[in-house]
């Protein structure tokens, strides 16, 4: 059988295992098939021995079907498992000459759209599917009623999308009004329509994001000597940080890496004040004693 089907057959197998039904009309349309060729395929699960099971106008494989568990397991990922999966593989680096194989074979059961789908939820879903059709067709959106951060204006934004952060949070995107590739915050856009073709696609360059998922365009170095419990909780929340981490002796671990600003490393040092020692970053003291200012002042102030 050659790989082309074979990848056919698995992806199908994973739709007929899941917990969602899906209809033949559906099954084609998500695997770009044929419905002649759906019934084909379903016919050769059927003679491999499996049990096929229809209610109404859905189909999937039974689990009475002999070795239906062993398969099940071997092919079928869950939606949180495939996240889990696609974040591992794209934190290594691009250098490594697996990665992209392991990321053909897991996009060949998992496109794109079903990532976003397990990750992304209510009103702002069909908008980073349609940013995931123009980066995938190469095509400039418009970024209907877009609130911006700075301006406090809510205003159409032409642009050409080309990259997602972590969980489609942001998207980069090339913005010909001012010349430069720049974020924006995909729960702030209204609604996304599809334009053209790219007409700047050499200028697309992502930013400079830490390891702490923020961004910047002046990257500082810091180095912050951790306690096993800064350690642990800093390779949970953020998983980035732990190529930048080496054991420093003693049960201590340190931290040497590059960060957009301080705020997202004064939060995460704001709590662990008795298990970080700040080594060598410039202003984040200053940081960390403004934010607790702030909070005291927060803390105090009397409510109406």
């Amino acid at each position: 059988m050659d790989q082309p089907k074979l990848e056919r057959l698995l992806r199908l197998m994973k739709l007929l295992t899941a917990n969602t039904t899906y209809t033949v009309d559906q099954l084609a349309e998500r695997l770009s098939m044929s419905r002649r060729t759906v019934y084909r395929y379903i016919d050769t699960f059927r003679e491999a021995g499996f049990v096929i099971k229809k209610t109404g106008d859905c189909i999937r494989l039974d689990k009475a079907s002999p070795h239906f568990r062993d398969i099940s397991q071997l092919v079928h990922f869950t939606e949180e498992e495939a996240v889990i999966l696609k974040s591992a593989i794209e934190s290594i680096d691009d250098t490594n000459l697996l990665k992209q194989n392991l990321k053909r074979k897991l996009y060949s059961v998992y496109d794109n759209k079903t990532l976003a789908d397990t990750v992304v939820r209510g009103k702002n879903a069909p908008n980073i599917r349609r940013l995931i059709e123009a980066i995938e067709e190469r095509r400039q959106t418009v970024l209907h009623g877009y609130r911006s951060a700075h301006g406090a204006q809510v205003r159409d934004r032409r642009v050409e999308p080309f990259a997602f952060t972590t969980n489609y949070v942001n998207v980069w995107c090339y913005d010909p009004e001012d010349g430069r590739s720049k974020l924006f915050k995909t729960a702030r856009i209204g609604s996304v329509s599809l334009g053209g073709a790219w007409e700047h696609a050499a200028e697309h360059r992502e930013g400079f994001i830490d390891a702490f998922r923020m961004h910047g365009d002046a990257p500082q170095r810091i180095r912050l000597e951790l306690g096993l419990l800064a350690c642990n909780l800093l390779c949970e929340e953020y998983p980035l940080a732990e190529r930048d981490l080496t054991p420093s002796g003693h049960g201590r671990w340190m931290l040497d890496t590059q960060v957009a600003g301080y705020v997202g490393v004064g939060r995460f040092v704001a709590g662990l004040l008795d298990d970080i020692r700040i080594v060598d970053a410039p202003g984040l003291q200053s940081y960390l004693d403004a934010y607790f200012a702030r909070y005291a002042h927060t803390a105090t102030t009397p409510t109406n």
